[in-house]
């Protein structure tokens, strides 16, 4: 079962193209989805980050926001946060796999905001990232509720660049051109990736495919 990175930038429609490759039958793993239920009611890791950072559990959930505030612009505060979320999210994909296994996929995807920054790329077969320009990415994120440019400013300084991990990809999928288009792009990757995998080991040609390579 190969594993693909899916991965991108805050508003570069991820999630959109994320759901394209659900359209294949290809499981897909959320990691943000997947802390949101560990930060929500009963999550396993409402009590330990209820007392790494006291007042950041509201309602028996926490409070993403408030932890966001504890965690902001100190180093150490994020590397506490991580050794507690990692390990849970370790764990909740193992099972993710297991049951992808045994529903007999040829591959999964892993939707992982922070890819590149963490150095989860090596673990990954291949990598998609989704881009879009920078005007237009400033514009959807601009229009989320309670987003503020300084905000969007911080959150992109704590993410590489978009050019980087372009640059680094093995696939990107450019979301700038409309739905259709980014589609069409997917639909090419995943068909690439299934000949390479059923492809002879030895002696086979390269599989064209439309995917914008980033190598």
């Amino acid at each position: 079962m190969r594993l693909i990175g899916l991965t991108g930038s805050i508003g570069m429609g991820k999630s959109t193209t994320a759901a394209m490759f659900r359209d294949h039958g290809i499981p897909v793993y959320d990691a943000d989805a997947a802390v949101h239920d560990l930060y929500d009611v009963g999550g396993a890791a409402v009590e330990p980050v209820g007392e790494a950072f006291p007042g950041v559990v509201v309602a028996g959930a926490v409070d993403r926001e408030r932890l966001r505030q504890a965690v902001l612009g100190d180093p150490e505060a994020l590397k506490r946060l991580n050794a507690i979320v990692h390990p849970l999210v370790g764990q909740d994909r193992l099972a993710f796999f297991a049951q992808a296994q045994a529903k007999g996929a040829d591959m999964v995807v892993l939707d992982i905001p922070l890819l590149f920054e963490t150095g989860g790329e090596a673990r990954m077969d291949a990598v998609v990232v989704v881009s879009a320009p920078a005007d237009m990415q400033r514009e959807r994120v601009l229009a989320r509720p309670g987003m503020t440019p300084d905000r969007f400013d911080a959150i992109l300084a704590q993410q590489m660049a978009d050019a980087e991990k372009r640059a680094r990809a093995h696939y990107v999928v450019d979301t700038g051109q409309g739905l259709d288009h980014a589609r069409a792009q997917v639909d090419a990757i995943v068909a690439r990736l299934r000949a390479e995998a059923s492809a002879p080991v030895e002696g086979s040609a390269p599989v064209e495919a439309s995917g914008e390579p980033g190598h």
